[in-house]
């Protein structure tokens, strides 16, 4: 590889046109190599297979090495901690922690209304995972606590399990308050449970299913049923309760009904001074209260169980060690009367831009918290809850505004936009869990679709390189004649394999199915007039071999019987004959088009492709599956019955061991027939053509 001389200013080689400049560098740009197919591949660069690594043995082992490795790794607090820098990150961490628990304090308040809780609740998960997160978490600036789509979900819980309202008579409120404490604790328990599990065999993974235009569409979603849940709180009004589907339209129309008895309600200082909070059960309890060990009801935990795959999805971090001090803070948290929580995308954001710098902010906004809970609980006693209500609507705000995705993905990406609008829709009308369910599946089902209608195309070689793009798109792009190139934009398997075949037979040009069922009938048909003719000689044979003036009586069975030996052995003598022809072609490569052969497409006035050679550029393969191996069998087998070679090219490693696997090689196919690039393909079919008509002929059905 050589490059032109730098003699000349480089300033007159950058007014060029680029292709003067282009052929300037192909002057004296060389490459020359042998051509390489597998074989030659494997041979010239020494392929096997990748050794295993065993690394079950490394976590069976035992010793005060490793025990020690694992505490720090399930631990990290003790690794950063000794090393923190108080001088230069202090300062930061305090003024960060300061201002995010000024942000959780009306957040924790108004969220715990969303889980169906009394107020002082939320500040209870405002202090006890966010502590025990800065213990066991690894992320420097994400903030842990109350979040409104994770407490919107506890709310369809606790109001599920302990309604409002039993039979159209009100239930006693604090009976009521703690069944919903009970469940939302018991909730958080068997979140951090599944969380710590998953966390612990790498199981956060899943998350990869859930695309961003679904996650998207599902927490704007949430932000709507959040809104809609607080109107009842800013107007005042008692609602009946609804759950299941269009639970959401039901709640609008009856707020829609019941509006005219809206009540106008005051602030902290107006409640309390005029008794509000008697008048118009405007009040919001609150207070400290002593954690209280988890008294777990049994015959109620299944129905929990259900809802902990939607809570604990809605992390924004699952790394494994991130996964398991989530579950660890939720599962403690349960312990101590808490709700389940999650990271804050707007706190995280005000913990970063503010100059936090590690943990130790977050374990600062938990012991401010945990100030107001010890001494200040009582100055929020009297606080309304349409107050609460209206900071959680203003907290909406951010997740209403991607309601502004629809025009970009309509722009960006419209199949994106299809997943937003079904998410969305979804959970409008079907709540939280059933929603978040059709919206999965609808996200998994069109990757399924999209992958069955792949780009199909046909390359041709861009000029004076070794570059082949589709000819549809490149306009200088033209075909080798007698190849044709064809490649697929996505892998090939079980639900595209059959379109992946008939689009390589469309875009040939040649109907391969019409050609090949002809071809059978003419060479049936040559067999019938060659056993007639036989029979015909046979019979003169017979008469001729027959005494003159003798009796023409002639045992029928006898020469009946003779007739059909003397054909069997015609025949054998035939078969041995056409399998010597078969083997001295084999023998000289392509010269057997050369000799006359009754079975060639021409000699059976059959219309020729017009193309030698097919190649298949299998670059964008990722893996083989047993329908995959079966379609390519089928593509050799039929385009040599029409005469037309087939190889592949560009195979990645793991695909030709997969192939490999499949037993896919064999006496017919072997790895001469799979080469390093498209490039080396077609010059391989180049040196071995085969005879092309003149002009190219279109095949059609009679």
């Amino acid at each position: 590889m050589g490059l032109a001389d730098a003699s000349g200013p480089r300033d007159t080689q950058a007014l060029l046109s680029a292709t003067q400049a282009m052929d300037l560098r192909r002057r004296d740009y060389h490459m020359e190599r042998p051509l390489l197919n597998q074989e030659h591949l494997e041979e010239l660069g020494r392929w096997g297979s990748a050794p295993r690594t065993h690394q079950w043995r490394t976590w069976l082992q035992c010793s005060r090495a490793r025990a020690y490795a694992l505490l720090l790794q399930h631990l990290p607090v003790l690794v950063w901690l000794p090393r923190y820098p108080v001088r230069d990150w202090l300062l930061g961490d305090l003024l960060s922690g300061l201002s995010v628990a000024i942000m959780q304090l009306p957040q924790g308040l108004a969220y715990a209304l969303l889980a169906g809780l009394p107020p002082v609740f939320g500040l209870y998960s405002s202090f006890y995972p966010v502590f025990i997160y800065f213990l066991f978490g690894t992320s420097r600036h994400i903030s842990v606590g109350t979040f409104a789509v994770m407490s919107v979900m506890v709310g369809s819980v606790t109001e599920s399990l302990a309604p409002q309202a039993l039979n159209d008579s009100m239930i006693n409120e604090t009976a009521r308050d703690a069944a919903r404490v009970q469940v939302a604790s018991t909730l958080s328990v068997l979140v951090g449970l599944f969380q710590v599990g998953l966390g612990l065999i790498h199981f956060g993974f899943v998350v990869t299913y859930l695309s961003e235009p679904l996650v998207r569409g599902y927490t704007t979603a949430a932000a709507v049923q959040v809104f809609v849940s607080q109107l009842k709180y800013v107007f005042g009004l008692h609602l009946s309760s609804h759950s299941g589907p269009l639970s959401l339209i039901y709640t609008v129309l009856e707020v829609c009904w019941k509006l005219p008895q809206s009540k106008l309600i005051g602030a902290t200082g107006i409640s309390y001074g005029m008794g509000l909070k008697h008048r118009f059960e405007a009040g919001a309890p609150s207070g400290p209260q002593h954690p209280a060990v988890l008294k777990a009801r049994g015959q109620r935990l299944h129905h929990r169980c259900g809802w902990v795959c939607h809570c604990h999805l809605t992390g924004e971090d699952l790394r494994p060690e991130e996964l398991v001090a989530l579950g660890l803070s939720n599962l403690i948290g349960g312990i101590f009367q808490c709700f389940p929580v999650s990271c804050s995308m707007s706190r995280s954001l005000v913990q970063e831009s503010t100059g936090g710098n590690s943990q130790v902010a977050g374990a600062i906004s938990s012991l401010f918290i945990l100030l107001i809970i010890v001494k200040l609980g009582e100055l929020f006693h009297d606080l309304p809850k349409a107050v609460l209500a209206a900071i959680i609507i203003v907290n909406l705000k951010g997740m209403l505004r991607q309601l502004s995705d629809m025009r970009s993905l309509w722009k960006a990406n419209r199949a994106d936009l299809l997943i937003w609008l079904v998410t969305f829709t979804a959970t409008i009308l079907l709540n939280l869990d059933l929603g978040l369910v059709v919206a999965v599946i609808f996200s998994l089902l069109l990757v399924v679709v999209r992958t069955q209608m792949p780009h199909y195309s046909v390359l041709g070689q861009v000029p004076d390189t070794d570059i082949y793009r589709d000819v549809a798109e490149y306009s200088e792009a033209k075909e080798v004649r007698g190849v044709k190139v064809f490649r697929s934009s996505a892998t090939v398997y079980f639900a595209n394999a059959e379109f992946y075949s008939d689009a390589l037979k469309q875009r040939c040009g040649v109907d391969v199915d019409f050609l090949i069922s002809q071809k059978k009938k003419l060479l049936k048909k040559q067999e019938q007039l060659k056993l007639k003719q036989l029979q015909k000689e046979e019979k003169l044979r017979k008469q001729a071999a027959s005494p003159k003036g003798a009796s023409v009586s002639i045992n029928v069975n006898t020469s009946l019987e003779d007739m059909r030996s003397n054909n069997v052995e015609d025949c054998k003598m035939m078969q041995v004959s056409s399998g010597d022809k078969m083997e001295d072609a084999t023998a000289n490569g392509q010269e057997d088009s050369k000799a006359p052969d009754g079975s060639t497409l021409k000699a059976l006035g059959l219309p020729q492709p017009d193309f030698h050679s097919l190649i298949l550029d299998l670059g964008a393969l990722s893996f083989v599956d047993t329908v995959c191996l079966k379609s390519l069998k089928n593509i050799f087998h039929d385009f040599r019955e029409i005469e037309v070679e087939v190889y592949m090219a560009a195979c990645h490693s793991p695909v030709v061991s997969q192939l490999e696997a499949g037993h896919f090689f064999d006496a017919s196919i072997t790895k001469k027939h799979l080469f390093a690039s498209v490039h080396d393909a077609v010059t391989f079919a180049l040196q071995h053509p085969r005879p092309v008509p003149d002009s190219p002929v279109s095949v059609t059905r009679l």
